[in-house]
């Protein structure tokens, strides 16, 4: 049913997505979906997008946004941006795995980057585009690397130490990384889109989960979770991709154009991307309903010596030469602790 409605909106959206389609005069029509609020990072960032895109190429295209899973949730939209009925998408890293580009897993690993500057030598850098490129034979072209931010933990009872996940379910994107992320705290991993989560967690599907500040904000999460510790465990972000046949079916020069409009676009996601999740923090701490918890060096080492045997454990699903990669460009060694 799910397939068949896809390959429904595909004849509806037109031929493919081809940017053909429309009469010569009328603008390229860039349907750019994600499911996250407007208001955070990545958010902000499509409408940064579709406004420097509508410039530079003064009107020639024109970038639609449809945020909040208004078109798709995140089980279903790389498969729509693979048949062609959205043209781009923003899906984070840990969705690639089971497209089958597992080696994206590299980013779920727990502890991996200490700090933004240690991420984007490998976002920024040669490994970034190395595994953009491995996109292509899926029909998909990446173009960039978007922050949203560190995780933490939340549940409705307090986490200081790494036993107090012990039984919990929580809900985790679908990642065999994040599976074994969990199962080394002895919680129990609950793959759930993004769109269910609210729900889960007010109805006890669910007793917690991870995520950036900003998604716990703008979701509403600490609603319904009345402990959030700020591990900053693991790294949440996302690759700006687009249907490879419509990227490559655009005239050369409207292509360029959009390239220095994600150029700019990327600069400016990457600079909100912090400033809006210590913004959604001082939400959170207004609101009143959830006690935040500073880990202490003790608290934080706990957690990482709980964690970090997870990279060993997943090295040779996610590529054991990839791994040392990444050691070797951000300096992390998993025996110091």
């Amino acid at each position: 049913m799910r397939i068949s409605r896809l390959l429904f909106a595909v004849v509806i959206s037109g031929l493919f997505a081809t940017p053909f389609a429309a009469l010569a005069d009328d603008p390229i029509v860039i349907k750019f979906s994600h499911v996250v609020a407007n208001d955070t990072p990545k958010g902000l960032a499509a409408e940064f997008f579709a406004k420097r895109a509508a410039e530079l190429t003064k009107g020639k295209v024109k970038v639609e946004v449809y945020g909040n899973s208004t078109l798709y949730k995140d089980k279903e939209e790389l498969e729509a941006l693979q048949l062609g009925a959205v043209q781009m998408l923003a899906p984070s890293l840990a969705k690639f795995g089971p497209l089958g580009v597992k080696e994206f897993e590299v980013f779920d690993l727990p502890y991996i980057f200490d700090n933004y500057a240690d991420l984007h030598k490998v976002t920024q850098g040669p490994i970034g585009k190395s595994l953009l490129k491995k996109l292509e034979p899926k029909g998909v072209t990446g173009l960039a690397f978007w922050d949203n931010g560190f995780k933490s933990f939340s549940a409705n009872t307090p986490i200081l130490m790494p036993e107090d996940l012990k039984g919990k379910k929580m809900r985790i994107q679908s990642s065999k990384v994040l599976e074994a992320q969990m199962r080394a705290l002895k919680a129990i991993p609950q793959v759930m889109a993004f769109s269910e989560v609210y729900q889960a967690l007010q109805t006890g599907v669910v007793d917690g989960t991870e995520n950036p500040i900003s998604n716990l904000f703008t979701q509403k999460f600490f609603e319904v979770q009345k402990h959030l510790a700020l591990t900053e465990h693991g790294y949440l972000g996302y690759a700006v991709i687009v249907n490879k046949k419509f990227w490559d079916g655009l005239p050369a020069d409207v292509r360029g154009q959009l390239e220095a409009a994600m150029k700019d676009t990327t600069e400016h996601a990457n600079k909100i991307a912090k400033e809006q999740n210590d913004k959604d923090l001082e939400g959170v701490k207004k609101s009143g309903k959830t006690a935040i918890h500073v880990p202490t060096p003790e608290q934080r080492r706990a957690f990482k010596k709980a964690l970090i045997p997870v990279h060993e454990e997943m090295a040779s699903r996610i590529g054991k030469d990839l791994l040392q990669s990444v050691y070797k460009e951000t300096g992390f060694d998993p025996s110091k602790l």
